[in-house]
């Protein structure tokens, strides 16, 4: 206790010193402190990414098909001709589901931008025609009513399940359950509640995805008999023959969710030959697998961060050997003062208690401002930088751990020096 109480007077003693001397475990401790926090938020973020994607899932959508222009128009036209294709349509959904194997669910999507009408309100909104497998695929819950029917899918029922920013907008006061809105020219029942599910910016434009709470679902035979069905051949697409619509597909978008992750990359590759075959070798389509490159995403933030906390360990380093260094040169200034205490009966490791003590009260003292200094600078990236951050504790022990150890570690050797001077050499020091 006498031996702390020596050391804890030297550092006040010298509050300047001391401070500068823990500069290098001050910003060490903060810089791994932000860069663990900065990588725990782009993690956390990146698994909610998966979440709203889904799990295993491979996403089919359409793409502009790339032609070439040609000098031969009479060729060009034949070469059309022999390679037109259908584009995504209901029919590849069928031919995925029973042909491949290791397809557990797959849910096609139409999507046209729309507005609502109810009680004089209106608003726009996205309507979705989709099939029951859709909330399974992405996880989805309901948070009151039910289900698309049997019934309701075959016969392209006017219902409708509503997301819950909808909700909230056209039936703050009351239940929207077996109430009606209008979409479009469509008047459709409600018979479902969306829960509330947040998405973030960085997502939306990252991942392509929408704000789901905004959405209207309905039956995607619905969809097809009563909004839209691009596959019908009207009189407006026969008024100029030789110009076909960018988007000619049917379908928006193909979810398939697969049994095992293995199997991703395998079922990709034979949807993918499976659809150049449907749709005579015509690549009007793009398979991605999104929970795979989220994923090399991770590594490639897990590679940065590994380097990010080398980096910043150096600096704890650096700190330890300027705390080395000054405890060598106070060592020196005193060292009549452990000749006196070593001749009036101090024992050896007395002088080493001494002096390691000090080394470790400035190396977490330092470590305690660092902490501070850490939280502040991840709480002004994720305010200034718009990034995620997340602060854990286990980060803070850590960095606060190494920071300790470090003082401990390089206070060892001029305390041994200390230690090692002779009582009447140190009394004679001048």
């Amino acid at each position: 206790m006498a031996n702390f109480q020596i050391a804890l007077e030297a550092v006040i003693a010298n509050r300047v010193r001391s401070l500068l001397t823990a500069l290098g475990i001050i910003f060490g401790v903060a810089a791994v402190i932000a860069m663990l926090a900065i990588g725990n938020g782009a993690q956390q973020e990146i698994l909610e990414q998966i979440k709203l994607v889904g799990v295993n899932n491979i996403v089919v959508e359409p793409v502009s098909e790339q032609r070439d222009d040609s000098v031969d128009e009479a060729s060009d036209l034949e070469e059309e001709r022999a390679k037109f294709s259908p584009g995504l349509k209901l029919q590849d959904v069928e031919a995925i589901q029973h042909t491949i194997p290791g397809v557990k669910r797959i849910s096609p999507e139409i999507e046209i931008e729309t507005f609502l009408v109810q009680s004089g309100f209106r608003r726009s909104a996205k309507l979705v025609g989709i099939t029951p497998a859709y909330f399974e695929v992405l996880d989805f819950n309901l948070l009151e009513g039910r289900m698309f029917s049997d019934d309701n899918m075959r016969n392209g029922e006017p219902v409708c399940i509503i997301g819950k920013a909808v909700a909230n907008k056209f039936f703050s006061k009351e239940n929207p359950i077996g109430k009606r809105i209008k979409s479009g020219n469509q008047w459709l029942e409600i018979i479902g509640v969306m829960e509330e599910r947040y998405v973030s910016e960085q997502s939306i434009s990252k991942l392509g995805i929408r704000d789901f709470n905004m959405d209207v679902y309905i039956p995607i035979q619905t969809m097809l008999v009563r909004f839209k069905n691009r596959d019908l051949i009207l009189a407006s697409n026969l008024e100029d023959n030789n110009r076909r619509s960018d988007n000619y597909h049917q379908l928006d978008k193909i979810v398939i969710q697969v049994e095992e992750s293995e199997s991703l990359n395998p079922t990709a590759e034979v949807v993918s030959k499976l659809l150049e075959r449907r749709h005579n070798q015509v690549i009007d389509f793009e398979v991605t697998i999104p929970e795979l490159l989220l994923k090399q995403q991770q590594r490639t933030q897990n590679i940065f961060n590994i380097v990010l906390g080398a980096i910043a360990g150096i600096s704890l380093l650096v700190g330890g050997i300027g705390i080395m260094n000054i405890m060598l040169a106070s060592v020196l200034e005193r060292i009549k003062e452990i000749g006196l205490r070593l001749s009036l009966g101090a024992k050896k490791s007395d002088i080493v208690n001494q002096f390691l003590f000090e080394a470790v009260m400035i190396s977490v003292s330092g470590g305690l401002i660092g902490v501070i200094l850490g939280i502040i600078l991840a709480q002004l990236v994720a305010k200034f930088g718009d990034f995620p951050t997340v602060i854990t504790l286990p980060s803070i022990l850590l960095s606060f751990g190494v920071a300790a150890t470090v003082g401990l570690i390089f206070g060892i050797a001029p305390a041994r020096k200390a230690a090692s001077q002779d009582p009447i050499t140190s009394l004679r020091y001048e």
